[in-house]
């Protein structure tokens, strides 16, 4: 009876505590989104932002914001694919793999502003790429290289022994068996872990002030020059993204309707990110049933 009467306070506990989470984290999406949505409307979304001015929208910052995203994404995932694939299929347990593995630890732990103002030294100092898009990019790769590389590995290893055994037993090769059994049987939990990230990358300021800048100059949509600064495809212009703008708008004070962007923006970010992680989550049940026939 004491024994179950413990069990019975234990499980109470434990549901208590997640329902005070639970209850934290609703209130706050709730509150962002109260505060946002009434302020949301097309033109919101589609003008361009004001300094001065009352009225403006996040057009140019939404579209950097997504942007940017694809820039980070084209590169971070091939460098985190590589690296997860060697870690799991061909890296050896020894003094060099642990090392490895230890600044994979080290990194995923750095705050975001480290790695803005790292950014900021080597891509937009030392390489001279100024305050532009493939500055932020490649410090979001640097941010989110370890966790992507951990996911990859991770769901390349929860793929049971017996599917490289039988790929082998068919006379392929280990790099065939890894490219044409291993990785799509843990495609699933990769793409589930690359749309998690993707929403990491996306509402990311921090790193992103030092790096990509905080202006968004006007874009010329005629012009596909990927070499000007107002072109929307160049990833040499500087590129204030929905975050940095949400941060701009709170600390320099100089818009009127400041407020009002600020809890419109905020609202906009948080649908976007709650659709990056309910879509991956649903992206990765598909993908499991479609290529496991589950």
């Amino acid at each position: 009876m004491h024994a179950k009467k413990l069990d019975k306070l234990a499980t109470a506990v434990l549901y208590s505590i997640a329902g005070i989470i639970v209850a934290i984290l609703a209130s706050l999406i709730l509150y962002i989104l109260v505060r946002g949505l009434p302020h949301i409307s097309w033109s919101f979304l589609t003008g361009k932002s004001s300094s001065y001015q009352a009225g403006g929208g996040i057009g140019i910052q939404l579209y950097n914001s997504f942007f940017l995203l694809v820039i980070t994404l084209i590169i971070s995932v091939p460098l985190s694919m590589g690296a997860g694939i060697f870690l799991a299929e061909y890296a050896k347990k020894g003094p060099v793999t642990n090392f490895v593995r230890t600044c994979i630890e080290i990194l995923s732990s750095l705050p975001s502003v480290v790695v803005g103002l790292f950014g900021y030294l080597i891509f937009v100092v030392q390489f001279e790429y100024g305050f532009s898009i493939i500055s932020g990019a490649l410090a979001l790769t640097v941010f989110n290289l370890p966790q992507m590389t951990r996911n990859v590995e991770d769901s390349l290893k929860h793929v049971h022994h017996t599917q490289r055994e039988a790929g082998l037993a068919l006379g392929i090769s280990r790099w065939e068996t890894v490219v044409h059994v291993v990785i799509p049987e843990a495609l699933p939990g990769i793409v589930t872990g690359v749309v998690l990230a993707s929403g990491r990358i996306f509402g990311e300021a921090a790193a992103l002030i030092y790096t990509a800048g905080q202006s968004a100059p006007a874009l010329d949509w005629s012009n596909w020059n990927i070499l000007s600064v107002t072109s929307p495809i160049s990833i040499f212009r500087q590129a204030e993204t929905l975050a940095v703008h949400i941060w701009k708008v709170n600390s320099e004070g100089t818009i009127p309707d400041g407020t009002i962007v600020s809890a419109g923006s905020a609202a906009v970010l948080l649908i976007f990110i709650l659709i990056f992680n309910f879509g991956a989550r649903k992206l990765g049940s598909y993908l499991h049933k479609k290529l496991t026939a589950a």
